[in-house]
Formats: structure tokens, C-alpha cells, sequence
């Protein structure tokens, strides 16, 4: 058995574990309506552009922060159409998905792009936010593990990547 094989043996054990403590109607409720809020980035680049509105003397940090968001979710989408990995078929979905392959997960980048990034802006709430967020791609069944795991760590590191351009002390 090669490394592959071992890895998705072991993403299918987890999401089956993880949908078995998981599978009571509240969590089922807020796993799916987190899906819904993140798709497409959605939630975090509404968060962005509320703290550009509200935080008028960081408005550029906040915008920054919010392309370096949108950045990690493109980039996720990227990298999306060149793995082409499927969905999991061991659970069966929740919720509808944008498109059907699943690595990295575009949700968890953009979660975790805007947890470093928005959390650098003293946005504390998202991080535990963005954590919810990842998870519930596992509970809604339309994740590997792994696909969460390598989506959180592309968008912290976009994020992590680009903190001198976000706070302006980059150039450009």
C-alpha cells in the first residue's frame, strides 16, 4: 500500500468519525448554514469590507486584507482544477456543492486566510470563526480531511505571505 492509499484510508476514517459525532440537527443546521455563508468566500469578504466601513483609519489594512482573503480562495480554485480530486463518496453530502472536485478545500482557505489576516487587525472572533467554518465542510460530508487541512494551510500562509503588503509596509 503506497502513501496515497494510507491518506485516503485515513481521510475516510475520519470523516466517517467525525460524521457520527456530529449528526444531531443543531450541528447539522449551523455546519450547513457556515457552507452556505463561505462559499465562494463569501462571509470573509463581507467581514472585510464591513471592518474597511467601520475601522476608517485602517480602511486600507482592512482592504488588503480582504484581497489577500479573495486571493486564497482563487488560488485554492486554482489548484482545484489541477488536482481534480473527488468529492468523498463514504458520506453522503449535506449540502449542494460549486463545483465537484475537493482539494484543497476552497472554504478552509479563505477561512483561514481571513483568521490570520483579519485576526492581525484584532478581528479575535474569527479566528475561532474560521475554525467552525473548516470543520463544518467535514460535517456537511463534502471534504476529505485532507482537503480541509491543505486549504487551512494555503490560506494562512497567503495570508502570512502578504502581512507587510496588508499592513503597508510593502511595497507596491
Amino acid at each position: 500500500m503506497d502513501e496515497l492509499d494510507r491518506l485516503g484510508r485515513l481521510d475516510d476514517r475520519l470523516l466517517t468519525a467525525v460524521r457520527a459525532r456530529s449528526s444531531g440537527p443543531r450541528v447539522v443546521t449551523v455546519a450547513r448554514a457556515l457552507s452556505r455563508a463561505g462559499e465562494h468566500g463569501a462571509l470573509w469578504l463581507a467581514a472585510g469590507l464591513a471592518g474597511a466601513a467601520a475601522d476608517r483609519s485602517r480602511r486600507g489594512a482592512w482592504l488588503r486584507a480582504t484581497a489577500l482573503t479573495a486571493g486564497a480562495h482563487l488560488t485554492s480554485t486554482v489548484v482545484k482544477h489541477v488536482v481534480r480530486r473527488p468529492r468523498p463518496t463514504r458520506v453522503e453530502p449535506l449540502v449542494r456543492t460549486a463545483g465537484r472536485h475537493a482539494f484543497p478545500s476552497s472554504h478552509a482557505a479563505s477561512a483561514a486566510a481571513a483568521a490570520v489576516a483579519f485576526g492581525a487587525l484584532g478581528a479575535y472572533a474569527v479566528p475561532p470563526l474560521a475554525a467552525a467554518m473548516c470543520l463544518s465542510r467535514l460535517v456537511v460530508g463534502v471534504h476529505h480531511p485532507s482537503d480541509v487541512a491543505a486549504g487551512a494551510v494555503l490560506g494562512a500562509l497567503t495570508a502570512r505571505a502578504g502581512a507587510r503588503w496588508m499592513s503597508g509596509n510593502g511595497h507596491g
